[in-house]
């Protein structure tokens, strides 16, 4: 199998690539990067080819690529590659509006091609066994969960997620669409949002650094979200994500990075890091999406679970500025 990527904007990209390139059956042909000294220096590192253009790399037949850019520029790489009858991969959030976003199913569906979102947390046990205990009764009725996604600015990383023209805005656009998947995915869909969106941690940045979002359900499941990139540059580790179900049968609470080592090192950019040696949700969902693709079929994350996620980040949004709750018949 012949995949690609497109783009190494997003930094997901470079976990990828190490993925790929130790499953049997795949062949990473290589990447797009536009950035000439960026590009070099990823092809360097990662000895990898890169391709200039896009439509250069989709030349090369793939079966199926991967689109990590900028998320203002989700589109036009998806267009591209399914007008190259490629099976598409796409970071989250699929779009910075809906328009971009209905789009993307558009071409797709034009040109009879599937389109996968990126969340890999449907396929981290923690948050499995979180389903499982929910759907199988055994914490009853549900009366509340508090959803936890925090990190540290990914500016040092790559600059555009701080620029909300490329990005779509800040910490609520980048945390809440993971946990407001999850929330989806256990309980159905989203009808009301109220949200707190503030600049709390960066005040010289120009795009949101802290959010806590009041969630209702369809089903009258009351939810938080506490999205913040408030971890400081030396934290042991990039981020985490955390959930509390509360029942009337009981309280399960899951962290899903708790399984990690202390490491201590002179040479590496943190002193102090946190070793992750749990599985890694990453592989088992680029492990979906290769199945999906020798399979012929639709992968299990679609481009309606990356729509429906995105329709409630833009809802916080609009709830912060108007101070109310918005429904979500808004964003349709």
């Amino acid at each position: 199998m012949r995949l690609g990527i497109l783009s190494f904007a997003h930094l997901h990209a470079e976990g990828y690539q190490a993925i790929l390139k130790t499953l049997p059956g795949v062949e990473l042909v290589g990447f797009s990067h536009e950035d000439e000294g960026e590009g070099r220096r990823f092809a360097d590192q990662y000895g990898l080819r890169r391709f200039a253009q896009p439509q250069d790399l989709l030349a090369e037949g793939l079966d199926g690529a991967i689109v990590c850019s900028e998320n203002a520029r989700h589109l036009e790489l998806v267009e591209l590659a399914a007008k190259a009858r490629c099976q598409i991969l796409c970071e989250k959030p699929i779009a910075s509006n809906l328009k971009d976003a209905q789009a993307m199913k558009a071409v797709c569906e034009q040109n009879g091609v599937h389109f996968m979102t990126a969340f890999p947390m449907r396929f981290a046990p923690s948050t499995q066994s979180i389903r499982a205990a929910i759907g199988g009764g055994q914490l009853g009725q549900i009366y509340g969960v508090n959803g936890i996604n925090h990190s540290e600015i990914p500016k040092a990383h790559r600059a555009w997620f701080a620029d909300k023209e490329l990005a779509g805005g800040g910490a609520v656009m980048d945390h809440v669409v993971h946990l407001a998947d999850l929330l989806r995915w256990y309980f159905g869909e989203v009808s009301e949002v109220y949200a707190e969106v503030d600049n709390l941690f960066y005040p010289g940045e120009g795009v949101d650094t802290a959010g806590l979002l009041l969630i209702r359900l369809e089903n009258g499941v009351q939810a938080s979200i506490d999205c913040s990139w408030s971890r400081p540059t030396w934290y042991p580790r990039w981020g985490h994500l955390k959930m509390e179900v509360v029942g009337e049968r009981g309280t399960a609470v899951m962290d899903s990075f708790a399984q990690y080592l202390n490491l201590y090192s002179r040479q590496a950019a943190r002193a102090h890091s946190w070793v992750g040696f749990g599985p890694n949700p990453d592989r088992a969902m680029l492990g979906e999406w290769l199945a999906s693709i020798c399979e012929k079929r639709p992968p299990s994350v679609g481009w309606n679970d990356g729509y429906q996620a995105l329709r409630v980040a833009l809802a916080a949004y609009a709830s912060a500025s108007t101070h109310a709750v918005v429904s979500l018949e808004r964003f349709s």
